[in-house]
């Protein structure tokens, strides 16, 4: 028999409605077993760099660093539109050339977040690195003076008395006309073709079966966001789970190369 993939998730709503079938064996015995870990994607990044998950999600940012060792898979990733980072402040209309001078918080130095704040503003240096989640208390308790913010932040900011400066997602799509690459699902290339194409069908019959029995998701999905309120939670699956959670498809897969591309270009990979 056998040993269950180490698969390691997020504990946001997209990924855990995604991955809710098939972690918790609704998917029946072709799906591969598997032993999941959930973390924040700061934690996912790192533990994927040192080869502790044979599937992982991990960021944008990172997989362009991972892609000797591991694969893109082309389902259950976070690509879209309208759906980026924000960069938020106690006050708006700080322009870019001024965040150089700011202490920016950002949720980890290998995420898409970054990568973004480092093409935005090329001078912001500045950087604190923490968790996702000690962002916004940090901007407002003014220990830092502005942050980026990623996951359901974009719908609570203004609850922590705190302006947009800017949608990086908005500025990426305005500038490159492609959606904006967020996060991967990647799986070690050592596993071979057989196994990585048993994982992808996986997740799109997981993605399938939570669209078909949206409340079969909701207590796995409740169960890791437990601060976070019902409304929001909905809010961002619908938000994060798209077309492309199913399939990249041509526009995907270009926006993929061109952040990436574009990365090297600026000397950030």
């Amino acid at each position: 028999m056998k040993k269950p993939l180490k698969l390691g998730i997020s504990p946001c709503p997209n990924d855990t409605y995604i991955f809710d079938a098939w972690v918790n064996g609704r998917l029946g015995p072709d799906a591969p077993a598997v032993d999941c870990r959930l973390e924040d994607v700061s934690t996912l990044n790192e533990l994927a760099f040192g080869h502790g998950l044979d599937v992982a999600k991990v960021s944008f940012y990172a997989y362009g660093r991972l892609r000797d060792s591991y694969g893109l898979l082309h389902a259950g990733g976070a690509l879209g539109r309208c759906c980026g980072p924000l960069i938020v402040a106690g006050k708006p209309g700080i322009p870019p050339e001024q965040l150089a001078g700011l202490r920016i918080a950002v949720p980890g130095r290998w995420t898409t977040a970054n990568l973004l704040l480092s093409l935005y503003a090329p001078g912001a240096h500045n950087k604190e690195y923490m968790s996702f989640d000690e962002i916004m208390p940090s901007i407002s308790a003014g220990r830092v003076d502005a942050g980026v913010i990623i996951h359901e932040g974009r719908f609570t900011y203004q609850h922590h008395g705190l302006c947009m400066v800017e949608d990086l997602g908005a500025w990426w799509e305005s500038t490159t006309g492609h959606p904006i690459p967020l996060g991967a699902i990647i799986a070690k290339k050592e596993l071979g073709p057989d196994t990585t194409a048993a994982v992808e069908s996986a997740i799109r019959a997981s993605l399938q079966h939570a669209r078909a029995n949206p409340a079969a998701a909701r207590a796995f999905m409740k169960q890791h966001a437990t601060e976070m309120d019902a409304a929001v939670m909905d809010s961002h699956v619908a938000l994060y789970v798209n077309k492309y959670s199913l399939d990249f498809g041509k526009d995907g897969m270009a926006a993929i190369e061109h952040l990436l591309g574009l990365a090297k270009a600026k000397g950030l990979l």
